[in-house]
C-alpha cells in the first residue's frame, strides 16, 4: 500500500490552533497554549503538511438513528463530549480500517470493538484531538494504536535523521515494552518498524533502533528526553502523540519532563490523552496541551472497580497477614495466577522469600530489581512456571497478563485509585476474577471510600467494615477466619 492516502485533506488539519479553545463546545474553554506552543506554531510555515482525517462514515453507521446511537451507548456506558461528535462503529468493518488491518484483528480473533474502541476509532482516525476515560484491560491500546498505524502509512516514507511519526509516552517499562508488542503485532503487515525507549537497560540497543529510523516510539519520560538531549533522536515529525495512563504520569511526578517533551512537538499535531481517572490534575494537564478535543467516558467518571470482580476484604491485625495469606493459598491456590501486592520493597522481598521456605512457587518484582530481572520473573509468571507473583505498585498499572485469577492486596494501597486499579490486574477482556484485600486498623481513613466501591459493584461489605465506615474502632480479636486448615509450609511440584 502507499504510504500516502488520496482522500481529501481535513480543512482543519493545519489550523492556527492558538485561535481554539472550545471544549465541547461548552464553557469550559481550555487554557491558553504555553510559549513554547505558540513558539513552535510561529515556525510552523517550515514543517511539511501532513494528512490526519481518514475517518468515512460506513452506510451502516450513517443509518443510525439518534436513538438507536442513544440506545447504544446507554447500553455500552459510552458518554461523550465535543463538537460534532461521530457516532459509534458496531462492527469492525464499519471502522474503514485499511484491509492489512482487518486481517490481524481478525487474527487476534477479536468478536466485536469495546466500549472504548468503539466510540473511540471514529474520533481518532477524524484527526481530532481526543480524551479517552477508560479502565484497566478495556481494549484502550488498541483503540490508538490502529489508528497510529494508519496515520502513519498516509505520511511520507521517514528521511534519514528522521525522528518518529507517533509518540507515545507511558508511565512504566513494564506497561510501554507491552505497548510495543502491539505496535509490532499489528503493524509488522504494513512493516512499520517501532522501538521501545526505557531505562534501567542499556542505551545501545535503543540508540541503534532509533538510528535507523522507526515510525512508532514508545517511551518512558526521562530515557526519552536523555535520548534527545543526546541527539540520538528528534521530535520534529512526531504529528500523532498518546499519552496513556496520563493520571499515573502525574502521580509519578513526570508532569515537567512531559511538558517538555510535548513543547518540542509541533503544535499542529494529533494528540490523544488516556486516562483511567479524571482528577482536576488531569484535567488541568489536558487543558494544556488538548485543543478543541473529543471526550469518551467508558463507565462513570467516578472512581469504580469492573463488575466482573469479586471483591473480598479481610480486617485483621498486621501480625495475623502472614498466616491469613497461607490460608488462602492453601484454599485458592490451583496452579492459576495469583498476583499479591505489597506497599515496600522490602516487604515483596521478605514475603517471597518466607513463601519459598515454606514450599510455595513465588517470585517478586519491583523496582529496585534489574530491567533483565523483571523480564524473567514476568516471564515466569506468564508461562505458569511461578504462578505466584508478589509486587509493589510498579506493576499495578499496564500489566497485562492474560489469565490472572486472584489478586490479593496484602497492604492497602495509599489510595482507592491504586485500589482500582491494582484489583483490575485480574477480571480482564471479559474474564471473572477474584479480588481479596487485608485491611487493618491503619487503613481506617480509607474504610469510607472502600465501601463505596464495594457497594457501587454490588458487592457485599462486612459488618467490621461498616462499623470502620461510620467510624468505630476495629475489633480488636476474634476476627472472622473465612479461611480454615491453616497447614504450615508445603511442597509445590
Amino acid at each position: 500500500m502507499s504510504r500516502f492516502d488520496g482522500r481529501a485533506a481535513d480543512p482543519g488539519s493545519y489550523r492556527d490552533r492558538r485561535s481554539e479553545g472550545a471544549f465541547g463546545g461548552g464553557s469550559r474553554a481550555f487554557a491558553t497554549p504555553s510559549k513554547a506552543d505558540a513558539s513552535a506554531a510561529a515556525d510552523l510555515d517550515g514543517l511539511p503538511r501532513f494528512e490526519k482525517n481518514f475517518y468515512v462514515e460506513s452506510p451502516a453507521v450513517a443509518g443510525m438513528t439518534e436513538d438507536e446511537v442513544d440506545a447504544y451507548r446507554r447500553r455500552r456506558e459510552i458518554t461523550v463530549e465535543g463538537r460534532d461528535v461521530p457516532k459509534p462503529v458496531r462492527e469492525f468493518r464499519d471502522v474503514g480500517f485499511p484491509e492489512y488491518v482487518l486481517q490481524e484483528i481478525t487474527k487476534a480473533g477479536f468478536v466485536e470493538p469495546t466500549p472504548i474502541q468503539s466510540q473511540g476509532w471514529p474520533m481518532a482516525l477524524r484527526g481530532r484531538d481526543l480524551i479517552g476515560i477508560a479502565e484497566t484491560g478495556s481494549g484502550k491500546t488498541l483503540a490508538y494504536l490502529l489508528p497510529a498505524i494508519v496515520h502513519v502509512n498516509a505520511q511520507p516514507i521517514l528521511a534519514p535523521g528522521d525522528g518518529p511519526i507517533v509518540l507515545v509516552l507511558a508511565p512504566t517499562r513494564e506497561l510501554a515494552v507491552q505497548i510495543q508488542q502491539e505496535a509490532t503485532k499489528f503493524g509488522a503487515s504494513s512493516k512499520i518498524k517501532s522501538t521501545c525507549i526505557y531505562g534501567g537497560v542499556p542505551k545501545g540497543p535503543q540508540v541503534r533502533d532509533l538510528q535507523k529510523g522507526v515510525e512508532i516510539v514508545i517511551a518512558t519520560p526521562g530515557r526519552l528526553i536523555d535520548m534527545i538531549e543526546s541527539h540520538h533522536t528528534n521530535l520534529r515529525r512526531v504529528t500523532y502523540l498518546v499519552l496513556d495512563e496520563a493520571d499515573r504520569m502525574l502521580d509519578m511526578g513526570f508532569e515537567p519532563q512531559i511538558k517538555k517533551i510535548v513543547s518540542q512537538i509541533r503544535p499542529d499535531r494529533q494528540t490523544l490523552y488516556w486516562s483511567a481517572t479524571w482528577p482536576k490534575e488531569v484535567e488541568q494537564l489536558a487543558r494544556n496541551f488538548l485543543f478543541d478535543p473529543y471526550k469518551v467516558t467508558i463507565g462513570s467518571e467516578d472512581l469504580k472497580a469492573n463488575h466482573a470482580i469479586v471483591q473480598h476484604v479481610d480486617i485483621l491485625s498486621e501480625s495475623q497477614k502472614y498466616n491469613k495469606l497461607v490460608n488462602l493459598l492453601e484454599d485458592i491456590m490451583d496452579g492459576s495466577r495469583i498476583l499479591i501486592f505489597m506497599d515496600t520493597k522490602k516487604g515483596c522481598d521478605q514475603i517471597t522469600r518466607q513463601l519459598r521456605m515454606d514450599g510455595w512457587p513465588a517470585l517478586s518484582i519491583h523496582g529496585d530489581k534489574s530491567q533483565a530481572e523483571r523480564d524473567w520473573v514476568l516471564s515466569e509468571f506468564k508461562s505458569g512456571k511461578s504462578p505466584i507473583m508478589t509486587a509493589t505498585d510498579v506493576a499495578a498499572r499496564g500489566l497485562d497478563v492474560k489469565d490472572v485469577k486472584y489478586v490479593i492486596n496484602y497492604d492497602f494501597p495509599g489510595s482507592l485509585e491504586d485500589y482500582v486499579h491494582r484489583i483490575g490486574r485480574t477480571g480482564r477482556a471479559g474474564a471473572k476474577g477474584t479480588a481479596y484485600t487485608f485491611f487493618t486498623a491503619a487503613n481506617a481513613r480509607f474504610a469510607k471510600e472502600l465501601i463505596n466501591i464495594l457497594e457501587e459493584a454490588g458487592q457485599k461489605v462486612s459488618s467490621e467494615l461498616a462499623a470502620m465506615g461510620r467510624g468505630a474502632p476495629p475489633p480488636s480479636s476474634g476476627y472472622r477466619d473465612r479461611y480454615r486448615g491453616y497447614g504450615g509450609g508445603r511442597s509445590w511440584s
